[in-house]
C-alpha cells in the first residue's frame, strides 16, 4: 500500500499515524494510507511560512507568474490522470472531474495574470506639497481549509490568489479527499515553490483545522464547508484578529413560471439538482413552480430524472455517481424519511446496486412539500430536490427568499420583466437566468448573501481584498 506524507517546509514528512483513503464507487479498491498531521505539525508548518513570507512577498510580479503560469499548464497536461484519480477518491463522474482538473489549471493560469495585473494609484491630497499613494501588500500566511465535493478546483481558488498576491500558505483538504490534494501541492513542488511558501497538512479538522484558527502565526483563515463549522471559525477567527472568508453551503431555490421553456426549464433543474450526485453548494435543491404547469413539470422531472444513469464514477456512461462516504449516504435516507414522515411523496431515492460495491443512491424528487417542511431548510447536499407549489411569481419570489442561505438563486422564464425583477430582488450573491444555478466562471466573483457565506468574494479579481492590505502613504515633496 502507498503512503503519502504531509509538506512542510520543502519536506516530505511522515506521521504516526495514517488514514485509508476508499473509493466510494468501488470500496475494495483503496487509493492508498494518507498522514495525519499533528498540532505539532501546525507549529512546525507556520514556523516554516513565516520564515518564507519576507522573502516571497517581495518577489516580483513576473516571478509569481511564472510559477503559477507552470502550476496551471501541469495541471492542465496531467488532466486525465489527475480526473481519473479525483474521480476514484470523491465519487463524481469522470467527465465532470476531468473538466474540474481543467478548471483548476485555468484558475492558477487567471491568477498568474493577477499577479502582473496588481496596481495602486496615485491621489492628490488635500493639503499643498503632498502627494498620496495607495498600494496593496501581501497579508502574511493564510490557513487554507477546502472541503471534499471539489477537491481540485476549491483549493486551486483560495490557493493561487494567496500565492498570486505574495502570501504563503498552510493548506488543510477533507479527510475524505487527501489524494488530490497531495497530487496539488506536488506539482506546486515540482513547479518551484519555495521551501515554506505552500505547506500541506493533512489530517482531521478538530486536530488541524482547530490549530490553525488558533495558533497567531495564521493571519487569515479562508474556509469553505458547513454553517455551524464556519459559524464557530469566524467568531474565533473575529475574536483574535485574524482575516477570514467563509462559504458555508445554500438551499438553492430554482423557480419555474408558466411562460418558460419547460424543457430549458427541466435541463436547468435536473443539472442543478442531481449532476455532481448534488454534492454542490450551488445545487438547485429547491424547484419552486407555479400550479398551472406544476403536475405537468413534475412529471417531465420525474422521467427524466428516473433515465439518469447511476454508476461508477469510472465508467464514462455514468452520470451520477456515488456520494462521497457512508455518512453522507446515512444523512440524504434520513432526510428523505423525514420529508416522507411529513407528507411529502418522494420518487427515487433507493439504494443502487452495482457491479462494485460503493455507495450509490438513485436520484430522489420530493413532492408535495410546503416551505416550512426541514427538506426546504437543511442543506442535505445529495441527488435530492424538492418541488414547491407556487400561486405566482410574486409568491414564488417569496418562498424563494425564505430560507437563511442567499448563494445561488434561479428562474426559468421567457419574460424580461420577471427576470429582471428577480435578479433585483431575489436574496442571493448570484442569480441564474433559464440556466442551472450551479456552474460558474472562475473570473467573477463567487459568494452570497445571509448564512451563506462570510467576508469578501471569492474569484476574479475581487479576490485581491481577501488577500492583500491596502497601505495609504503621504509623501512630502516640498
Amino acid at each position: 500500500m502507498n503512503s503519502y506524507e504531509n509538506y512542510i517546509g520543502g519536506a516530505w514528512v511522515p506521521s504516526e499515524e495514517v488514514s485509508r483513503n476508499v473509493n466510494p464507487s468501488d470500496l475494495a479498491d483503496v487509493i492508498g494510507d494518507y498522514a495525519q498531521a499533528s498540532e505539532r505539525d501546525v507549529d512546525r508548518a507556520v514556523d516554516a511560512a513565516r520564515a518564507a513570507f519576507p522573502s516571497w512577498s517581495m518577489t516580483t510580479p513576473q516571478q509569481r507568474f511564472d510559477l503559477l503560469d507552470r502550476v496551471g499548464s501541469d495541471l492542465i497536461g496531467r488532466g486525465v490522470e489527475l480526473g481519473r484519480l479525483l474521480a476514484r477518491e470523491e465519487g463524481k463522474t469522470l467527465n465532470e472531474a476531468l473538466a474540474e482538473v481543467r478548471r483548476a489549471g485555468q484558475i492558477f493560469k487567471f491568477f498568474a495574470g493577477e499577479a502582473l495585473r496588481s496596481n495602486g494609484e496615485i491621489a492628490p491630497s488635500i493639503r499643498e506639497g503632498i502627494s498620496v499613494e495607495v498600494t496593496r501588500e501581501p497579508v502574511g500566511v493564510f490557513g487554507i481549509i477546502t472541503p471534499w465535493n471539489f477537491p481540485v478546483a476549491i483549493p486551486a481558488w483560495k490557493m493561487a490568489p494567496a500565492l498570486a498576491f505574495g502570501n504563503c500558505v498552510i493548506f488543510k483538504p477533507a479527510e475524505q479527499v487527501p489524494a488530490s490534494a497531495w497530487e496539488l501541492v506536488s506539482i506546486l513542488a515540482e513547479a518551484g515553490v519555495p521551501d515554506g511558501v505552500v505547506n500541506l497538512l493533512m489530517g482531521q479538522g478538530n486536530i488541524v483545522g482547530e490549530a490553525m484558527v488558533e495558533t497567531p502565526g495564521i493571519d487569515g483563515i479562508s474556509f469553505t464547508g458547513s454553517v455551524s463549522t464556519g459559524a464557530r471559525i469566524g467568531t474565533r477567527c473575529v475574536s483574535r484578529g485574524k482575516r477570514v472568508q467563509l462559504e458555508m453551503g445554500g438551499k438553492n431555490p430554482m423557480v419555474v413560471l408558466d411562460d418558460a421553456d419547460l424543457d430549458v426549464a427541466a435541463d436547468a433543474c435536473i443539472n442543478g439538482a442531481f449532476f455532481s450526485t448534488g454534492q454542490r453548494c450551488t445545487a438547485s435543491s429547491r424547484i419552486i413552480v407555479v400550479e398551472n404547469i406544476h403536475d405537468l413539470f413534475v412529471e417531465q422531472l420525474v422521467r427524466r430524472m428516473k433515465s439518469l444513469r447511476v454508476g461508477s464514477a469510472l465508467n464514462e456512461l455514468t452520470q451520477v455517481g456515488p456520494v462521497v462516504d457512508a455518512r453522507q449516504l446515512e444523512q440524504d435516507e434520513r432526510y428523505l424519511a423525514i420529508a416522507k414522515d411529513e407528507g411529502a411523496v418522494v420518487y427515487g431515492g433507493e439504494r443502487v446496486h452495482c457491479e462494485t460495491d460503493g455507495f450509490f443512491l438513485a436520484p430522489a424528487l420530493v413532492t408535495n412539500t410546503t416551505s416550512r417542511m426541514r427538506i426546504n431548510r437543511k442543506e442535505v447536499f445529495g441527488p435530492i430536490a424538492s418541488v414547491i407549489k407556487v400561486k405566482n411569481y410574486d409568491e414564488a419570489l417569496a418562498v424563494a427568499n425564505d430560507t437563511e442561505f442567499g448563494l445561488s438563486a434561479g428562474i426559468c422564464t421567457a419574460s424580461l420583466k420577471y427576470a429582471a425583477h428577480f435578479k433585483r430582488h431575489v436574496k442571493a450573491g448570484m442569480v441564474m437566468v433559464n440556466t442551472a444555478t450551479a456552474g460558474v466562471d472562475y473570473h467573477v466573483p463567487f459568494g452570497g448573501r445571509k448564512a451563506s457565506s462570510f467576508g469578501p468574494r471569492e474569484q476574479g479579481s475581487y479576490a485581491r481584498e481577501f488577500y492583500t492590505t491596502v497601505k495609504t502613504a503621504y509623501v512630502n515633496c516640498g
